[in-house]
């Protein structure tokens, strides 16, 4: 069964610094015809830092939309289409943690919100990650850096104190794959 949908016209509803947003008339499979709104995003790296003494490198920020502060892995926004993913996910370890790492390892791609974005998150793994004591995180991210350890990421999940996806994921993928405690 081919469940393609094929965009018949589109109209941009908001142009911003980086969401776009875009509502377009699509034909369906069985040749009805839909509206779909889409919030259209460059992409995002994140990466799962741990350091040698096997501790998650986390940040706590609070996220406005959702009306809490969040534990999550260091991550954020491609500056454009062009940018590498790697250099975003090496940048913002750096930027938002005490952190550096000379080099990433990509484990696996997702979207994060499909059912109305198509931003693509990339997740790598950080390796030889290194004490930094410069932190560059923009004006407007008020952060506070966070190391737990495989035994306190288990409480915090079994406790339902870890709600970003993209940290649920990575997290998920330490505790399976790289986990030593």
């Amino acid at each position: 069964m081919d469940l393609t949908e094929h965009k018949i016209s589109s109209h941009e509803v908001y142009n911003g610094s980086f969401l776009n947003v875009v509502e377009d008339t699509v034909r369906l499979p069985n040749g009805n015809e839909a509206q779909r709104i889409v919030v259209k995003h460059p992409g995002a790296a994140a990466v799962l830092a741990i350091t040698a003494e096997q501790k998650v490198v986390l940040v706590k920020q609070w996220r406005y939309p959702v009306g809490e502060a969040l534990l999550e892995i260091p991550a954020g926004k491609l500056d454009g289409q062009n940018e590498d993913p790697v250099h975003a996910a090496l940048r913002e370890l750096a930027e938002e943690t005490p952190y550096t790492a000379t080099e990433v390892k990509l484990i696996h791609t997702f979207y994060t919100v499909p059912g109305f974005g198509d931003e693509k998150m990339y997740l790598y793994l950080a390796e030889n990650v290194e004490p930094n004591s410069t932190l560059s995180a923009d004006e407007d991210e008020i952060l506070q850096p966070v190391l737990l350890s495989s035994t306190e990421v288990l409480h915090a999940l079994q406790n339902n104190q870890i709600h970003d996806g993209k940290t649920l994921v990575a997290l998920q993928y330490w505790l399976l794959n790289c986990c030593k405690d």
